[in-house]
């Protein structure tokens, strides 16, 4: 008897040991794979993409490139439109008093106040060539603004043989009315008559240089032009305020590279911006039908188009037969298929809404949407929609002083969105 109840006993050990180990594999198996990095829902859902996609027989370069795992925000959150009657608004920048300065594509600059006041259009702007998707594009002041009054934008300027991205600088006269001493101070090079993928994003840096990127201009017969040093086309640049090339630009030493050159092998990038966490550049660039990407910016490296792409050109065809790897040219962060149109993009560090934070938010224009991207360690670890219910084109996005996200959106009655909690 009395060796029956050890046996029993040590059965019973043994079997509790089994079902405590049990139970705390599988609580870790479920933590991690619900965990969305220790923000937002830990509740495991589907990618956000239900459609099908669009370039058949593709396959993602490494796990999570494409259609990673969805999340959902925790937190209460609100939209509210803060100021409208705005002509596709394009860009838009803070003034050192919480004021907005928005630029529209047809090809004016405003003042917004910080109840929604839209100004008087601002007088001394260079003519715009408004035609296809070009037109005026970025709107970005000077670092050192509140001492210098300098205001930067970015625009298609019509010249003999069609049009150019350029880049021009004014000083914003005492009563705002004005752009004094206005000046180009650099031409995206070949000039090209056809109308589309001029661009165009601007952002400054950490030493006051300023990153601009350009399109390749749509067309077969110039699009090629973004493997090629001696055009911008289909360039990042980083440039000084007299759109010099700045020193240490990675091909200044080559004879047949555009020394401004910063990276190459874009399609129509409309997004910059800064990892405030790692320091990096990253861009957005939309694909032709599908394929849009996320990248991280290095200096010197080749984004591969029209050589690789993840998208089909609008025919239906494959792009150079379907290639979507060929080394020495670099791989999306992310990428989308099918399109969503991912144009201005911005990093959140506010406190408003703390899980938000250090996320990737992306306006997406054919999306109608604002793409929330869970970043870690530069991986795509999770994505939400936000906003579908709107169905608006948005075209750009940024933080505001304030800690809240503003948008606007593309749309002949523009309206500026403030995000908050």
């Amino acid at each position: 008897m009395e060796i029956y109840r050890q046996v029993t006993l040590r059965s019973m050990i043994s079997f509790y040991r089994k079902l405590f180990c049990c139970g705390l594999i599988s609580f870790v198996f479920f933590y991690s794979a619900t965990a969305q990095n220790g923000q937002g829902s830990k509740t495991l859902l589907p990618p956000v993409e239900t459609q099908p996609p669009v370039s058949k027989g593709q396959e993602p370069a490494f796990k999570g490139q494409t259609r990673i795992r969805g999340v959902k925000t925790k937190s209460k959150i609100k939209i509210t439109s803060i100021a409208d009657g705005l002509k596709f608004p394009w860009g838009l920048d803070f003034m050192p008093d919480g004021r907005m300065i928005v630029s529209e594509k047809p090809g004016n600059i405003r003042i917004v106040s910080k109840e929604g006041v839209v100004g008087a259009k601002i007088q001394g702007v260079p003519a715009v060539r408004l035609k296809g998707d070009g037109g005026m594009y970025d709107v970005k002041l000077d670092p050192d603004f509140a001492k210098t009054r300098l205001v930067f934008w970015n625009f298609v300027e019509p010249v003999t043989g069609g049009g150019v991205t350029s880049v021009a600088r004014g000083k914003l006269a005492s009563d705002e009315k004005s752009f004094e001493n206005v000046k180009i101070i650099y031409r995206s090079s070949p000039a090209y008559e056809g109308p589309n993928h001029n661009g165009s994003r601007m952002l400054f840096d950490k030493n006051e240089n300023l990153f601009v990127s350009f399109g390749e201009r749509f067309d077969d017969e110039i699009r090629k032009k973004a493997q090629d040093l001696g055009s911008s086309l289909g360039k990042i640049v980083r440039i000084d305020k007299e759109g010099k090339a700045v020193k240490g630009n990675p091909f200044e030493n080559n004879p047949d590279a555009l020394p401004e050159i910063w990276s190459l092998g874009h399609r129509n990038p409309q997004g910059l911006a800064f990892n405030p966490t790692t320091g990096e550049l990253w861009a957005s660039d939309l694909g032709p039908d599908a394929g849009d990407e996320i990248n991280i910016i290095k200096a010197g490296a080749n984004y591969g188009w029209p050589i690789i792409s993840y998208g089909i050109e609008y025919s239906g065809e494959p792009v150079n037969g379907g290639l979507t790897v060929r080394k020495g040219m670099e791989q999306p962060v992310y990428y989308w298929d099918p399109t969503i149109a991912p144009s201005g993009i911005t990093f959140y560090m506010g406190n408003l809404i703390p899980e938000w934070k250090g996320n990737l938010f992306v306006a997406a224009l054919r999306g109608s949407h604002i793409d929330r991207l869970v970043i870690k360690d530069n991986k795509v670890v999770g994505e939400e929609r936000l906003f579908t219910d709107l169905n608006k084109r948005f075209r750009y996005i940024t933080q505001g002083p304030d800690g809240a996200l503003y948008a606007i959106i593309d749309d002949p009655d523009g309206k500026i969105f403030r995000i908050s909690n």
